[in-house]
């Protein structure tokens, strides 16, 4: 009997990551070339942030520098055709990992690293047209900002994108409930959080966010950042985790022993806070109708305004938040943009006095899918849940450690 072994290390190796990339590429492809079609539209687009840049080529590569606000590849596409633009250290990994012609970019073009000023010429060779007649996503060298409309046009995410959330989200739950599970009351917070980062780098995604917080500092502070002081009786954890340029935010916290009534009251509020905004997200609403029913929730829990002191999270995917606005901001343009199946949220309320929730939901025409679910590990302990309906399914619940 033969066999035939593929390239296949883990459910994120080459072969079928360039399966998902290829289709999400396509996809976005699709999009930007309507919008580029469209009247008085411009000659070419020109993406440079690694947003844009991940969501037109359907994650290219994860970033060198994690915090640039630039990428060290541009993707240009006009009604023609697209191109890739990067520099000589990066080209020969781009050209023999990525593939570009598999994904639709039938060029790639490289600068020396040390005259960066070369990207912007080298747009314009495959644009074939000047930066004055070129649109960007926020670069100063060309003419139009298209960032928002470009955030407006990948809200609704596709399906392959939306097959990659549904990874994501699990393994960022996964990363916190495993985290959390393995907590030894007195630990510290540290350690716990680098058993979530450990986790979520095994499974090649990354944490913008990342916030474990123990105590009286969970209970005194919104972001308790982790400082290496023991967390004895409660403890939070909070993360959004990235890959190839998506994102999934979650929390969950975890108690030794009986949660106490005073957090237990608090975080039913909080709940209830939380379900007004999610059955709100719908299709046919508008994100301004949700921040409302966000904030009558707040004002009917007996605290009137209460989204002033922390933020209150929105739509989310290839930013953590794609745009944050407060419900006093009706003159905002998210204010009346309409929710549409396949938008993600990562809605975030809180009371002071340690509650808050956060989960990543995709929203659907039959109700809301929550994808920071995680998986129980072989005989592992699945996560506590509360009851779901006919609109919202189960929500996390709190760990409470030995009982």
């Amino acid at each position: 009997m033969s066999q035939v072994i593929l390239y296949h290390e883990t459910k994120f190796g080459r072969a079928e990551r360039h399966v998902q990339s290829t289709l999400r590429a396509h996809a976005t492809r699709e999009r930007l070339g309507r919008w580029l079609a469209a009247p008085a539209a411009p000659a070419g687009l020109v993406l440079t942030r690694p947003a844009s840049v991940a969501w037109a080529s359907g994650g290219v590569a994860p970033p060198v520098d994690r915090s640039a606000e630039v990428d060290l590849v541009w993707a240009v596409i006009t009604p023609a055709g697209a191109g890739l633009i990067t520099t000589e250290v990066e080209s020969d990994r781009i050209a023999e990992e990525y593939q570009p012609a598999l994904h639709g970019f039938t060029e790639l073009a490289t600068v020396p690293w040390y005259r960066p000023e070369e990207f912007v010429r080298a747009a314009e060779d495959l644009a074939g047209a000047p930066a004055a007649r070129l649109a960007g996503d926020g670069h100063p060298a060309f003419a139009g900002d298209a960032s928002d409309d470009l955030i407006e046009a990948r809200l609704a995410l596709s399906g392959p994108e939306q097959e990659e959330l549904r990874d994501l989200g699990g393994d960022a739950a996964a990363a916190l409930e495993d985290a959390l599970i393995s907590w030894t009351p007195g630990e510290r917070d540290l350690d716990v959080q680098a058993r979530v980062a450990a986790s979520l780098e095994g499974c090649g995604a990354d944490a913008p966010v990342l916030i474990v917080g123990g105590d009286d500092r969970v209970r005194r502070y919104r972001h308790p950042m982790a400082v290496g002081a023991p967390a004895r009786q409660l403890v939070m954890a909070v993360v959004v985790a990235r890959r190839a340029g998506l994102h999934a935010a979650a929390t969950r916290f975890a108690c030794a022993g009986p949660l106490p009534p005073d957090l237990r009251a608090l975080r039913a509020r909080v709940g209830r806070i939380e379900r007004d905004v999610l059955v709100a997200s719908r299709p046919a609403g508008s994100y301004g109708q949700a921040l409302g029913a966000l904030d009558a929730g707040y004002a009917r829990e007996g605290a009137a305004g209460g989204w002033v002191g922390h933020y209150q999270g929105g739509p989310i995917g290839f930013a953590q938040r794609e745009f944050e606005i407060a419900p006093c901001q009706h003159d905002s343009r998210w204010y009346s943009t309409r929710i549409e199946a396949g938008h993600a949220v990562a809605w975030n309320p809180s009371l002071p006095g340690g509650a808050k929730a956060e989960d990543t939901y995709l929203v659907q025409s039959s109700g809301m899918e929550r994808v920071t679910t995680g998986r129980p590990g072989a005989g592992g302990p699945a996560w506590p849940v509360e009851d779901g309906d006919d609109v919202v399914p189960p929500r996390p619940a709190v760990l409470e450690v030995g009982l």
